[in-house]
């Protein structure tokens, strides 16, 4: 399939100041850029590696390779001011219950402290209810506060289920109806 007969099938997500699509490979150099800010505390497999990993082609290959479905990461741009500012959607990752995505999101750094990330969340939300969804689940560093805030204000509390890394720190567990 074509980039542009994928783009003709995918969701179209709006909101007053955004819009989700999928990923077009002209893009992987944002994805690059949101790798290379990671926090370092971030596990070095969701990270820019030593020998340059993962590099501007393999980044290219993975979104050629992304279909459009009802789970997917949308590449988030504003409205107002061209190019990418980041992702948001939905991730099947095997980490929860069966049948139930996660919610993810990342935005370049110097757009955040602006709504961005709440904002793509609450149409992915509606997205997830629209495709059958009944819950949600997300995770999160016990050390990122600006995330936490993002889920809390979207309806994702907290569960007892933590995983403890010793380099990385914490991962809490939300959970939110839909």
């Amino acid at each position: 399939m074509t980039e542009a007969a994928a783009q003709d099938r995918a969701p179209l997500l709006e909101t007053p100041r955004l819009r989700l699509r999928p990923w077009r490979v002209s893009e992987a150099g944002v994805l690059r850029e949101l790798w290379s800010e990671r926090d370092p505390r971030v596990p070095p497999h969701r990270r820019i590696d030593a020998q340059g990993r993962p590099t501007l082609d393999e980044l290219e290959d993975s979104i050629r390779a992304n279909r459009p479905s009802s789970v997917g990461l949308l590449a988030i741009e504003r409205k107002a001011v061209p190019g990418v500012i980041g992702y948001c959607g939905l991730v099947a990752s095997g980490r929860g219950t069966a049948g139930e995505p996660e919610l993810a999101f990342e935005l370049l750094r110097r757009t955040w402290g602006c709504g961005y990330a709440t904002e793509a969340s609450w149409v992915v939300l509606d997205w997830a209810r629209s495709s059958g969804y009944e819950q949600l689940w997300a995770t999160v560093w016990d050390w990122n506060t600006a995330s936490r805030r993002v889920l809390a204000k979207v309806g994702f509390t907290e569960t007892d289920r933590r995983e403890v890394h010793p380099d990385s720190g914490t991962t809490l567990f939300t959970r939110r109806q839909l």
